[in-house]
């Protein structure tokens, strides 16, 4: 029975502008350690575009997969699969985080980033390329990928599936929905059931950093902060 007194969860615009505003993705990371969630981090290679893009949102995962050579110019495998579909299903706050398929080809575009950012997407997340790097940041639009390559990926990758839990080669799983957070030391991804409380925690243990930032500056060593607030 309710009493009235429940806390409210935070709203997506709190918990997002929190993150972005507030928090690392180092400091989300060693709490997600700390309530046993391990791989969290998605693969090291996976970098923003320019160093101070950051991006916050909803995952809306999707699968890639190679096209046989053999069959390449064949009239079914000529387009890109699920991919434009996907592409329109983006909603606003959601990230389009893609994994699957060989790194031979880029997974992200310019004029995919324009019509993510007028459907207002957070961002895109490829285990991959990306092309067209120039208009991506003239447009401003959060991108993170392995790198730069402007082979098109039709012909040779499609979309098979998308709105799908996915797991990348570290281990690292994402679920639809769960939060994904990337800055220039990586991406990590918060499941969406513990969202609120991981945030919570790493705004406190970004309060203790603070705390044990002043006891050094004022002389005190590592061992002995780190002895008093368990925090380096």
């Amino acid at each position: 029975m309710a009493t009235g007194r429940e806390t409210a969860l935070p709203t997506d615009r709190e918990l997002f502008d929190t993150l972005r505003g507030r928090l690392f993705t180092a400091v989300v990371g060693d709490v997600l350690d700390g309530a046993g969630f391990n791989r969290q981090f998605l693969p090291a290679q996976i970098r923003p575009l320019i160093p101070d893009m950051v991006v916050v949102g909803r995952a809306m995962p999707l699968l890639e997969a190679d096209i046989d050579p053999a069959r390449a110019d064949e009239r079914d495998a000529a387009d890109f699969g699920l991919m434009l579909r996907a592409l329109d299903d983006l909603k606003p706050g959601e990230v389009y985080l893609c994994t699957g398929g060989t790194p031979d080809y880029a997974l992200w575009g310019g004029l995919m980033s324009t019509r993510a950012l007028h459907l207002g997407a957070a961002g895109a997340v490829v285990d991959g390329f990306h092309r067209d790097t120039r208009e991506i940041v003239a447009l401003g639009f959060p991108t993170f990928s392995s790198g730069a390559y402007a082979q098109d990926q039709r012909r040779r990758g499609r979309v098979v599936d998308f709105r799908l839990a996915i797991t990348y080669a570290n281990g690292c799983r994402v679920a639809p929905g769960d939060i994904v957070f990337g800055d220039i030391d990586g991406i990590v991804v918060i499941p969406k059931d513990a969202a609120a409380d991981i945030v919570a925690a790493a705004l406190a243990k970004v309060d203790g950093e603070d705390l044990v930032r002043e006891m050094i500056l004022a002389g005190q060593s590592t061992e002995a902060a780190f002895k008093k607030t368990g925090i380096m």
